[in-house]
């Protein structure tokens, strides 16, 4: 029975599959232009895509190799590389130069040892070295040294750590030979910084002082400094207050610093590396005191002067002249006669004026003048004496030095003993004893020069640390390691290779040349196409049939029905009408 089938279906004469080219030239010839265009658009397409995705799979990292070229040879940069045989590509939109990203390093160094560095645009007293004209003015002159000292002092200033570059403009006036007309010089600086950084007062302190020393006349106050966002830099720099702060702050951290220091020199040996912590706490006075003292020794008096006056005046005449105020005066005193004699006792006081008589009432004569001695007239006499002492004194002048420590405090934490069983290599931690905590004391009050008269106090304690006081470096996870993104960029484009293999062209191979149909033919898996219908007998009566081309049809069975098979050939009719042209020729064919 299925022999006088296969006779009654026209089968293909040849049992070979056609070929893959002429399978697939015939299957696109019977497209549609539009059809056709768009295959072979989507095929190089597909193509194009896979080429770039393998490229980009196979494109090294590159990173820029300095983030920006300006004041940089770009030739002398290409021809270094290349003669290092380091490869490098410029980025198209930004212009900066990429390198490899495992010879950034490398390089660098290369660039270095062949003297391409980063250079400013500033010009300086290399403008003086061009040859001037015949007749160059003198006011050119002065504008090219001024300029090229302008540079001088701009690339000074650059030199500075957080200084990215800088410019200074002089304002020299002419001089003038009248002193009314004489205008002192002036200077402003721009300063641009990097990105996060700035200047302290006491650098801009040093910049304006650098632009006053290198200018004849200009003085300080003369001087703006001024950074690229516009700040008034040298406003800062003028309050003397505000610095003097900051330099004593600093001078108070240098010195707790350099105490701590020592407590760690005279404690690590000890106790090891992590197993104590110390800090240091200096009350520093920065007052200035000046004091002047005079002390006096009563016990010890010296003559430093005396003056003594005398005088003795005596009249030469008794009282004379008109009785009254002026010619008053006092009885002269008695005396008492210098012998007893009876001549003597008769005479009674001799008169002021009168001769001078002996025992035996004889005139004394004067031997000088041989004439006789007259009894004295009333004398005045005054003494007057002044004298001076001077007492020991003692004179101090004190000034006390600014930064005096007046107070020190000390505090030191001792983490607990870590004790090893030589038995069993156990660890067991201890608390220090009390005599091991006053040796500590003593160092550490011996290593910072403790002094109780000026309150110092050292405190030294034990306490257990905690095990988890180390910072803990979080290990860099894979995805951030440079060689993940290599190893994820190849698996991409492996991947969509294969997608674009596997899921586009593949599907659209098939189709064209027909390898994509089902199959299902009641005959070892070849095709059968359509024959006689009225000649299947009833053994067929449950089998189906397909039409054979780049896509299978399967008709209904004729246990189905007359209406379902008329309808599946309509429907075949109005949708490959071709098909169904070609199985009617067959048909015809085989009958004759």
């Amino acid at each position: 029975m299925a022999e006088a089938v296969v006779d009654n279906v026209p089968a293909k004469t040849d049992g070979k599959p056609p070929l893959f080219g002429l399978s697939f030239l015939e299957n696109l010839s019977e497209m549609t232009m539009l059809r056709q265009v768009g295959l072979m658009v989507g095929l190089a397409a597909s193509v194009a895509i896979g080429f770039a995705v393998v490229l980009w799979s196979q494109q090294p990292d590159y990173r820029p190799l300095y983030g920006s070229l300006a004041g940089m040879d770009a030739k002398q940069i290409m021809e270094t590389l290349a003669a290092a045989d380091i490869a490098y590509t410029v980025e198209p939109n930004s212009g900066a130069l990429l390198v490899k990203a495992d010879d950034v390093s490398r390089a660098r160094i290369k660039l270095a040892a062949a003297g391409v560095t980063p250079t400013d645009g500033n010009i300086g007293f290399e403008i003086l070295d061009k040859d001037q004209g015949l007749g160059t003015s003198q006011f050119m002159e002065a504008t090219r040294y001024r300029r090229g000292l302008e540079g001088e002092l701009a690339r000074t200033i650059s030199s500075l750590n957080n200084v990215k570059a800088a410019r200074v403009h002089l304002a020299i006036p002419k001089s003038s030979v009248f002193v009314r007309d004489e205008r002192k010089p002036s200077a402003s600086v721009l300063v641009e910084l990097f990105a996060g950084r700035s200047l302290e007062p006491g650098q801009v302190l040093a910049i304006i002082n650098l632009v006053a020393t290198s200018v004849p006349e200009l003085s300080k106050s003369q001087i703006t400094v001024v950074d690229q966002k516009g700040n008034l830099l040298s406003d800062q720099a003028e309050n003397s207050a505000l610095t003097m702060a900051g330099k004593q702050f600093d001078y108070s951290r240098r010195m707790e610093s350099m105490l701590t220091q020592r407590v760690h020199n005279i404690l690590q040996p000890v106790l090891g590396n992590d197993r104590y912590k110390a800090e240091v706490s200096a009350d520093v006075d920065f007052s200035a005191v000046e004091s002047t003292s005079e002390q006096f020794n009563p016990d010890q008096p010296a003559l430093r002067s005396e003056q003594s006056t005398s005088e003795q005046r005596t009249a030469a005449n008794g009282p004379q002249g008109v009785p009254g105020a002026l010619s008053n005066q006092p009885p002269a005193p008695a005396t008492a006669p210098q012998t007893t004699g009876g001549a003597a006792a008769t005479a009674g006081a001799i008169q002021p004026g009168q001769p001078l008589l002996d025992a035996n009432g004889q005139q004394i004569m004067d031997p000088a003048t041989g004439q006789p001695m007259l009894a004295p007239y009333p004398a005045d006499k005054r003494q007057q004496s002044t004298k001076n002492f001077e007492l020991d004194r003692s004179i101090s002048h004190t000034k006390q030095q600014q930064g005096r420590l007046n107070r020190l405090s000390v505090s030191v934490v001792v983490d607990d003993q870590v004790k090893i069983n030589p038995a069993n290599g156990e660890t067991t931690r201890a608390p220090w004893g009390t005599d091991e905590l006053a040796r500590f004391t003593r160092l550490v009050q011996d290593a910072v020069g403790f002094d109780a008269s000026r309150g110092d106090s050292v405190s030294v304690i034990n306490m257990p640390f905690s095990l988890e006081r180390a910072e803990v470096i979080a290990d860099i996870p894979f995805y951030s390691q440079p060689w993940f993104w290599d190893v994820v960029k190849q698996v991409l484009g492996v991947l969509f290779i294969l997608v674009l293999v596997f899921g586009v062209l593949r599907p659209v191979l098939n189709n064209i040349t027909g390898g994509g149909k089902k199959q299902l033919t009641p005959f070892g898996g070849s095709d059968v196409e359509l024959g006689g219908m009225g000649g299947l007998d009833g053994e067929l009566a449950n089998d189906r049939v397909s039409l054979g081309g780049p896509q299978s049809i399967l008709l209904p069975s004729p246990s189905e029905g007359y209406d379902a098979q008329l309808n599946a050939i309509k429907s075949l009719v109005a949708e490959d009408p071709g098909r169904v042209a070609q199985v009617v020729k067959e048909w015809i064919n085989a009958d004759e």
